[in-house]
C-alpha cells in the first residue's frame, strides 16, 4: 500500500511569500489523516511548518504519520524552504518519538502550571513592586535587543530580527506601563532592585514574557520570588493558569520551572531540509 498525501484545501498565498495548504493523508484512495502546511513564520518563506499532524486511531502505530511527515517534507522542498518545524504535544508519546526519529531537534518547549487559589508567599526581604516610567525606558531598550538576538540565534536575519523585535513590543505594550492588562514588575531584595518580570494575558490565562535576574544577583532564588511574584500578578488579573516558554539549552531555568510546578505542554523541534 502506498502512503501519499492529497490537497484536502487549496493553496494560500501571499504576495510576501507566506503559504498555507491543508492535506489529507492517504493510504492508497483512503483518508487515514491530516496535516497542514505552512510558511508562514517570522522567519519568513524558507522555514515551513508542519502544523496538527494526526492520524485517525484505526491507522495509528503503522508508520503512516512518518510517512506522512516525511512526504510534508518534500512538499516544503519544493516551496523553497530550508528549515522545518514541529510542535508536538508533549502528551503524545508516538509525536515525541517520531520528531527525534526523524531527526527534528528540540530548540524550546510550552510549559504551563494550574495556580492555586492562595497567591504565593515572596521570602522574608523581599518585595515585589511595580515597574517605574524611568525603569521601563531601560528595561525597553534592552528588551527590544534581547529579543532580536534571540530569533538572530534562530536563524532570521539581523535586521528583520530588529524589525519584528520592535513591532512586536509596540503591538504588546500599546501604551507602555499603561498596557490593559500588563504587569510589569520589579524585585527588591533588602531594599535593592535584583529583577524584573513582565506578564500579561494571552489566551485562557496569563503568560510571561519576560523574567530577568540582574546578573550581578543571580545564584541567590531571586528567580524563584520572581516566578511567584508573576503568579501572583496573575491571580490577581483573575486568572488561573500561567505560561512560559523555555529555550533548549536553558537547563537552569527549565529546573527551576519544573520545581516549582510547571509543566510542559509542548515540545517545539526543527530540522534543516537538505
Amino acid at each position: 500500500m502506498t502512503t501519499t498525501l492529497r490537497p484536502s484545501g487549496p493553496l494560500q498565498q501571499s504576495t510576501g511569500g507566506a503559504r498555507s495548504r491543508p492535506y489529507e493523508i492517504r493510504v492508497n484512495s483512503r483518508r487515514v489523516g491530516a496535516l497542514l502546511l505552512a510558511c508562514d513564520t517570522p522567519f519568513g518563506p524558507t522555514v515551513g511548518e508542519i502544523r496538527d499532524l494526526a492520524v485517525d486511531e484505526p491507522d495509528r502505530r503503522r508508520g503512516r504519520a512518518t510517512v506522512g511527515a516525511l512526504a510534508a517534507e518534500e512538499v516544503l522542498r519544493g516551496w523553497g524552504c530550508r528549515r522545518v518545524r514541529v510542535s508536538v504535544p508533549a502528551a503524545s508519546a508516538g509525536g515525541l518519538r517520531m520528531a527525534q526519529a526523524l531527526g527534528y531537534a528540540e530548540y524550546s518547549r510550552n510549559m504551563s502550571k494550574d495556580l492555586p487559589a492562595e497567591p504565593p508567599v515572596l521570602r522574608a526581604g523581599v518585595v515585589g513592586r511595580p515597574m517605574t516610567q524611568a525603569e521601563y525606558e531601560v528595561w525597553l531598550v534592552g528588551a527590544i535587543e534581547g529579543y532580536a538576538a534571540d530569533w538572530t540565534s534562530r536563524g532570521m536575519p539581523e535586521e528583520a530580527a530588529r524589525a519584528k523585535s520592535v513591532a512586536d513590543h509596540e503591538r504588546a505594550l500599546p501604551h507602555g506601563l499603561a498596557t490593559e492588562g500588563a504587569t510589569l514588575s520589579v524585585l527588591e531584595a533588602d531594599g535593592v532592585p535584583v529583577g524584573h518580570v513582565w506578564s500579561a494575558p494571552n489566551g485562557e490565562g496569563a503568560y510571561v514574557f519576560d523574567v530577568a535576574v540582574a546578573e550581578e544577583h543571580r545564584g541567590r532564588g531571586h528567580g524563584r520570588d520572581l516566578m511567584r511574584l508573576a503568579e501572583r500578578s496573575a491571580l490577581a488579573g483573575g486568572h488561573r493558569v500561567l505560561g512560559l516558554q523555555v529555550f533548549a539549552g536553558n537547563t537552569p531555568a527549565l529546573r527551576l520551572y519544573e520545581s516549582l510546578g510547571y509543566r510542559t505542554t509542548d515540545v517545539n523541534y526543527a530540522k534543516d531540509l537538505l
